[in-house]
């Protein structure tokens, strides 16, 4: 009942002006009546003839005052279009939100403190006011958020950081406060609001307090430290979420101290066990083959987020229904994966000459990480362009690695150099298909070796630090010069142990070149067929 009688006063409050004025008009009307009445007949005759263009000249007037009203007066440009969405009509819940469980676990805390929220006063705990969810794209922040609206049963308001952003200084700060009033608004009638902010380093990265610019960025963020800090009123049970892929130190520590955003959630990349659930979750909602392996499909996408593995089951399905097939089996999805990961192929005219020294500098490539990563699984080697390339070997990792030892920076130092010592092993040649842009073979190379030296105190000069922190006019020439040595004497050690490699295996390097020139592309079975014929079993890490 109170609940009741407080969400009527919310909405009395809300809509004060338009009762005012309907009440004034519905006055002047009745004014209006008993004054014609008490005119002579003629006069009202007259003043009734004349009502309708003094109607006409007065709706004109009062739209030109609600203009420059709301215009000058009212923020004009700092508008806020923005409706609140009851939570159960968001109508996500805890089932819906997969494939994450240790976040979800921290999410459906701050659930029980947000229910809870007397009871925490009434011990005299602080209650939540603010969650900061930080991870890669695709990995469900946005849906955690609307799942805590739903679980939480509160209004759901939810912005981009872009939205706050403008060319005119103190728009932003204007719809910042529009956007916590109109919350107060709900949290005062429902008994909390729940605001969601998306890409929240839009306004929330360190603020810089140089006069060339910035200013705009400044008063928002100012606006919006100022309203979090004012969330304190008993009625104000409001709850700001933020989300955004950028790592916490590019975001403002005004922004993070206690008080303002109290929590901290890490939404991350999901694991095997977390990986397997996503694909069940997703291959339910389309017709499958009976006999799907969601275990190997979970290994084979190491590294993908939630977004990712809908992304390829959505694509499978198309995939299924462009070649008229009822259901979706393993060999459409191993065609999604590819496509997600490896581009679509294109038609290219290429020369034989081309074609042949494509096949050599990815049957270097393949053999190179068959023999020296372990970690690493060769799916697929092919000579279709694909992305801009005349080739591809598609390789990705077994298992999730959160940091990597010498030895596995030093393999792929390898296998990136792999298709320039092939090359140079058949033709005496090389060609330009190992440089080019930032993804090309060099490119890693070089930039894997400099990290090494330069960041990770893996040279053999014996310099131990990350040079890269020092300004390099502030660092000497003896010492510049010993790290870019160093890291050349790793290119070239990465070099001669791949040359060795090739030429103790270069029969084989022959029968994958033959092999790719004549099927153009080779599966993990094949690939795995042909080293045992040669007496070489595949490595685990």
């Amino acid at each position: 009942m109170a609940l009741s009688k407080r969400k009527f006063l919310m909405y009395l409050k809300q809509y004060k002006v338009m009762v005012i004025v309907a009440f004034v008009v519905f006055m002047l009307l009745v004014l209006a009546v008993i004054g014609l009445m008490s005119l002579e007949s003629f006069y009202r005759r007259m003043t009734l003839a004349t009502m309708p263009v003094q109607f006409i000249m007065a709706g004109i007037h009062a739209g030109i005052f609600v203009f420059m009203y709301l215009t000058f007066m009212r923020g004009g440009f700092a508008k806020l279009d923005k409706a609140p969405i009851k939570g159960r009509d968001v109508s996500i819940t805890w089932d819906d939100v997969v494939g994450m469980d240790d976040a979800k676990q921290e999410a459906k805390e701050v659930v029980s403190l947000i229910r809870d929220r007397a009871n925490v006063t009434k011990m005299g705990g602080s209650v939540v006011k603010g969650l900061l969810m930080l991870g890669p794209p695709g990995c469900g922040k946005t849906y955690m958020a609307k799942a805590i609206a739903t679980e939480a049963d509160m209004p759901f308001i939810s912005m981009s950081g872009s939205e706050f952003v403008e060319v005119f200084v103190g728009v932003g700060a204007s719809r910042v406060r529009k956007l916590f009033k109109k919350a107060r608004f709900l949290a005062y009638g429902f008994g909390g609001c729940i605001l969601f902010i998306d890409e929240i380093d839009a306004i929330g990265r360190s603020r810089s307090f140089s006069f060339m610019g910035g200013q705009e960025t400044n008063s928002t963020l100012n606006q919006v430290l100022a309203e979090m800090d004012g969330l304190k009123g008993k009625e104000e049970n409001i709850v700001v979420i933020g989300a955004s892929n950028a790592h916490e130190q590019h975001l403002d520590q005004a922004l993070l101290r206690p008080g303002r955003f109290d929590r901290k959630l890490m939404v991350t990349a999901p694991s095997q066990e977390d990986r397997e659930k996503l694909f069940k979750f997703y291959l339910d909602r389309v017709k499958t083959e009976p006999d799907l392996d969601l275990g190997r499909l979970a290994r084979r996408a190491v590294g993908k987020t939630p977004a990712d593995i809908a992304n390829i089951v959505k694509e499978s399905a198309l995939i299924a229904t462009r070649v008229k097939k009822p259901m979706v089996g393993l060999k459409e999805i191993s065609e999604a994966f590819e496509r997600v990961d490896l581009g679509i192929k294109y038609k290219l005219t290429v020369t034989p000459k081309e074609k042949e020294m494509t096949a050599y500098h990815e049957s270097g490539h393949l053999i190179t990480t068959f023999l020296n990563a372990p970690s690493k699984t060769v799916f697929k080697a092919s000579i279709i362009p694909r992305r801009g390339t005349l080739g591809v070997v598609w390789s990705p990792e077994r298992e999730e690695l959160h940091s990597k030892s010498r030895e596995q920076l030093l393999s792929e130092i390898m296998i990136c150099l792999g298709g320039y010592v092939a090359e140079k092993l058949k033709f005496g040649t090389t060609s330009t298909g190992v440089g080019g842009g930032g993804k090309s073979d060099f490119s890693q190379a070089t930039r894997l070796a400099h990290a090494m030296v330069w960041m990770f105190g893996m040279g053999s000069t014996g310099y131990i630090g990350d040079f890269t922190a020092i300004p390099k006019e502030e660092l000497s020439e003896d010492i510049k010069l010993a790290l870019n040595k160093d890291t050349n004497d790793l290119m070239v050690s990465c070099m001669k142990k791949v040359d060795q490699s090739l030429k103790e295996n270069e029969e084989i390097l022959h029968r994958f070149a033959r092999e790719l020139l004549k099927r153009e592309e080779l599966e993990y079975d094949e690939i795995i067929a042909i080293f045992r014929e040669y007496g070489i079993e595949e490595h685990t890490a």
